[in-house]
């Protein structure tokens, strides 16, 4: 029997006393950075602590920290794996730049450019179902004034504050890890693409604060696998921002603008051991028509051209569980191994242990089940209800099983 490993995309459920601790944390005079608190870092690494051990008691076999080191204030939360950087980044400010709902910008065919973050066109074509708070589509946390976006004011640069924070992942996650027997576990980040999605105020040149935020983010990836700790690089932007960009560009062109992204990682990667990288990609967690999505069949071989070793990305939403036939004409290389999503972030429902199997299998037949990790397709920590979330891992585990039984 071959056993068909399992892990996550990487936000797990809070618990209430870690959410709270968040929320009521004092910021410093910039307005986003949280001031340091004893009491606040115990009650961090106990939770680390027991987010690890959950999953070792459910069976996951590469375990997370769960983004508890990523400050979530609110039950519902679609950005803290993202907007935890700007508490470790130096060269930022609040403008009174509402990044939401920003002048939306146009591009022309062979000059992309990103609009403001609401103005997408699966938004454009479903407004009712988007400005609809009961039985639309939920994008807002609940307690909204905790997502705080901040510009780029100034040089871009990993701060001391973040060298520290940073540590404090790896330290937490080390003991818990340690504590629970594991002898791998992943640490999740961000990709210089997604940093360079926030306002620009200092560079004027959207290469430019690409290739800053390659910078920016380096020190952060080193400090991890220099622990031997992988790190999952979040770039959902590399899928996503293709439903950002008015009017829709040709294929041709986006692949071209989602190249220099891949590039940036690369670059921020450079020297670091392929088998501790992994890349995490999506379409975006909020839960959606997702009718505007860009094709897998298009962005696959460019995602492979990113130099990790695993390769993360959604395939039970139910708007891309049709792409896993892409493997049947992309190769994977040898050395390599792809951890699609087999239950979904974007349902209510739990999937069966048999449906977990049997999408399993569709990859494991056509890549070989050693280079298969069965995964979530998002992170499930503020998206779904934690009771919902725990149950999904559990069936994924148990599918994994026997599926694994099959080989």
């Amino acid at each position: 029997m071959t056993e068909i490993l399992t892990t996550h995309a990487g936000s797990l459920p809070r618990t209430q006393e870690l959410i709270d601790a968040n929320y009521n944390r004092e910021l410093e005079a910039d307005g986003f950075t949280p001031k340091k608190s004893p009491e606040f870092e115990r009650v961090l690494a106990d939770a680390v602590d027991g987010v690890v051990a959950r999953q070792k008691e459910i069976g996951i076999s590469v375990p997370g920290d769960g983004e508890y080191g990523k400050a979530m204030g609110s039950a519902i939360n679609y950005g803290s794996w993202w907007s935890y950087i700007y508490d470790r980044t130096e060269g930022l400010a609040l403008t009174g730049t509402d990044f939401f709902n920003a002048e939306p910008h146009r591009s022309e065919p062979g000059n992309i450019v990103l609009t403001s973050f609401d103005d997408r066109r699966d938004r454009s074509l479903f407004p009712g179902a988007y400005a609809d708070p009961v039985t639309g589509v939920p994008t807002t946390n609940d307690k909204p004034e905790t997502f705080i976006i901040p510009a780029a004011t100034g040089k871009v640069a990993f701060s001391e504050l973040g060298k520290e924070l940073c540590a404090n992942d790896i330290t937490n996650f080390s003991h818990a890890l340690e504590k629970s027997g594991y002898k791998q576990g992943y640490l999740s980040t961000l990709s210089p693409g997604s940093g360079a999605r926030i306002h620009d105020e200092y560079y004027g040149d959207p290469d430019a604060f690409l290739d800053a935020w390659v910078d920016v983010m380096r020190p952060e990836y080193k400090a991890i696998t220099d622990a031997g700790i992988q790190i999952q690089i979040d770039d959902p932007s590399l899928a996503e921002n293709f439903d950002q960009i008015n009017p829709e560009p040709s294929v041709e062109d986006y692949l071209a603008f989602t190249k220099k992204r891949v590039d940036a990682i690369n670059r921020a990667i450079d020297g670091i051991p392929r088998e501790l990288v992994r890349l995490h990609t999506c379409w975006g967690s909020w839960h959606g028509p997702h009718v505007t999505d860009f094709e897998f069949k298009y962005l696959a071989e460019l995602m492979l051209e990113v130099n990790a070793k695993y390769y993360s990305f959604e395939a039970a939403n139910v708007r891309h569980e049709h792409e896993w036939v892409v493997w049947k004409d992309v190769t994977l290389p040898e050395d390599c191994v792809i951890v699609p999503g087999i239950v979904s972030h974007s349902t209510n429902v739990v999937e069966h242990p048999e449906l977990v199997a049997q999408r399993i299998e569709r990859f494991a037949d056509i890549v070989g089940p050693e280079r298969v990790i069965a995964s979530t397709d998002c992170g499930l920590g503020g998206r779904i209800h934690p009771e919902i979330a725990w149950a999904k891992l559990e069936s994924l585990v148990e599918g994994a099983g026997i599926a694994s039984a099959k080989y």
